[in-house]
């Protein structure tokens, strides 16, 4: 009988702990969508409704789509889309190229000093990101690509943390198939892509989104390196309607042109979630 009541009891005292659990990662998941709501919400108010609350309100009984018209008219705001899908598309794969090249240079190849070179190349990452945009600056400035693709690509090809976290999941891969290729005569770069790349393609493929969603987002480089409207890109664009499209009062429009450029990532991260939780959990799992 004691044995039921104490059984009863942790079987209550289970259920209390999932239902607290349970609320509050409910509310934190409404505190974390609430900036999302909020912004599709002004995006869909009239501008003279908008103006007209004196107290915020929290729904609309007469939505509309007017702003999102006037996010493509005021300024070229497709033009700017365009122009941050083909900086992503390009620094995306030629980061891939060179952070892979590194990390599988670092985690199988054998040159004297590797130690010694990695740990200075990680040493990088304690440089303050601002003196890197000021060298970066200079260097592209005395190259003469300034309010050029190139310039702006060029910073932003490698990335220590990338090489660093590929080189991790590279080591994981067991030595006995890199020595069994070895013996079958099978070259680094043959063993890299028919072998190494399809076993951490999850890891591969998180890097691939962040670097998506960093290149999407960039504001300071672009803004810094180039003063030239046909190479704006979309976080370039939302400060040209503030500045130029409507004044700084119209809020809705400005809010209908960030939901346009949110959407691609939310999609992104819908599609290939399952992606990123597997490469997340590869890279933390040894062996």
């Amino acid at each position: 009988m004691d044995y039921e009541k104490i059984e009863q009891s942790e079987k209550r005292r289970r259920i209390l702990g999932k239902g607290v659990t349970y609320l509050f990662l409910t509310i934190w998941a409404l505190i974390v969508l609430f900036p999302f709501y909020w912004m599709l919400l002004t995006s869909v108010k009239s501008y003279g409704a908008y103006n007209a609350e004196h107290i915020p309100a929290f729904f609309t009984a007469s939505p509309t789509l007017e702003n999102y018209k006037d996010a493509f008219t005021a300024v070229p705001l497709a033009k700017y889309l365009l122009n941050t899908l083909i900086f992503t598309v390009i620094t995306t794969a030629i980061m891939m190229v060179v952070i892979t090249l590194a990390a599988y240079a670092f985690a199988r190849l054998s040159f004297p000093g590797k130690n010694l070179v990695f740990t200075l190349f990680l040493s990088l990452m304690m440089i303050p990101a601002e003196l890197v945009v000021i060298t970066n600056f200079v260097t592209i400035t005395n190259l003469n690509l300034r309010n050029t693709f190139t310039g702006l690509i060029l910073p932003s090809v490698t990335s220590v943390f990338y090489i660093y976290l590929l080189k991790e999941n590279f080591e994981q891969v067991p030595d006995e198939l890199y020595r069994a290729a070895k013996v079958d005569g099978t070259s680094d770069l043959k063993f890299l892509c028919k072998v190494m790349i399809p076993i951490c393609k999850p890891t591969m493929v998180t890097i691939v989104i962040l670097k998506v969603i960093e290149c999407w987002n960039s504001y300071v480089w672009p803004r810094l390196i180039t003063d030239d409207p046909n190479l704006y890109l979309v976080s370039n664009g939302i400060q040209e309607i503030r500045e130029n499209g409507f004044g700084r009062e119209n809020i809705p429009a400005m809010m209908a042109a960030v939901v346009v450029i949110s959407l691609p990532l939310i999609v992104l991260f819908l599609v290939f979630r399952s992606r990123i939780m597997e490469g997340v959990s590869r890279g933390g799992t040894k062996g």
